[in-house]
């Protein structure tokens, strides 16, 4: 294993107190719902902590400039919690280009997923592009220079296109975040095979630039089974939209549970 990647997965391995994939629970629709009303419930904080209590190994927020879910303060009073939890990671996603950099300045999370969504868009759909002169390159660099200085660890959301890595780490990148939503749309489809091992080849063009890899994008309880059997070394997965409407039906701490049950299940011996 390059020697980077072993530091940085020893370093969140030791964190979350085992040696599988770590679990982050996006808690972006709990906000949503909150937000439909004004009586404050459901708590996003009160959500965190359950998912916490019931073994997450950490919790992910993205707040956009519109706060349609996640809202200022939600991000500081879940900073406040996370301190209680020092084996967790805060995972902090967003566009650095708008308003992601100053809650980085502000809390300093473990980790900041650099997100290329436009303002007003619907929900990720894409990863950087970071071919030759293109222009986000050059405006990528300085942003992840200062997490790097502030001791915030930068992932980057990428297509999972296996020659784009190597770029990834050029920009200074610790991690890629792999875009799974083309992987999800195939399970259970003839082109869940092809989809596998693009993302597999891309792991391993990761690996091989020195990086460490996430995923995340409606994988849920159906689907990420084979996709961590298939895909080599994934140190974190972000789960929000399916998790959230899971536990409608088993409850926040039972879901998280299932999902952790999942990811050992992925990990133990075929």
């Amino acid at each position: 294993m390059n020697p980077l990647i072993a530091q940085d997965s020893a370093q969140t391995s030791a964190r979350r107190g085992h040696g599988t994939t770590a679990l982050s629970v996006n808690v972006n629709k709990v906000a949503l719902l909150r937000n439909t009303r004004h009586l404050g419930i459901p708590s996003v904080v009160r959500a965190a902590t359950l998912a916490l209590e019931a073994g997450a190994d950490g919790i992910t927020v993205h707040p956009r400039p519109d706060e349609r879910h996640i809202r200022a303060h939600d991000v500081h009073e879940l900073a406040a919690l996370m301190k209680q939890w020092p084996q967790a990671e805060y995972n902090i996603e967003g566009n650095p280009f708008h308003n992601l950099m100053d809650f980085i300045r502000a809390v300093r999370p473990h980790q900041a997923t650099f997100v290329p969504d436009s303002e007003g868009q619907f929900t990720s759909d894409h990863g950087w592009n970071l071919a030759a002169g293109a222009s986000d390159t050059a405006r990528l660099r300085p942003l992840i220079d200062e997490c790097r200085a502030l001791g915030v660890r930068v992932s980057l959301f990428m297509d999972a296109e296996p020659t784009a890595m190597p770029l990834a780490r050029e920009v200074g990148a610790a991690r890629v975040e792999l875009y799974t939503e083309p992987y999800a749309a195939a399970h259970g489809t003839p082109d869940q095979a092809r989809q596998l091992e693009r993302f597999a080849a891309a792991a391993r063009a990761a690996a091989a630039a020195g990086l460490g890899v996430n995923a995340g994008h409606d994988l849920n309880r159906d689907n990420l089974t084979p996709f961590l059997r298939a895909v080599p070394a994934v140190l974190e997965v972000s789960i929000g939209h399916a998790l959230i409407a899971d536990a409608l039906e088993l409850g926040l701490p039972e879901t998280v549970r299932d999902y952790q049950r999942i990811i050992r299940r992925a990990a133990a011996p075929a």
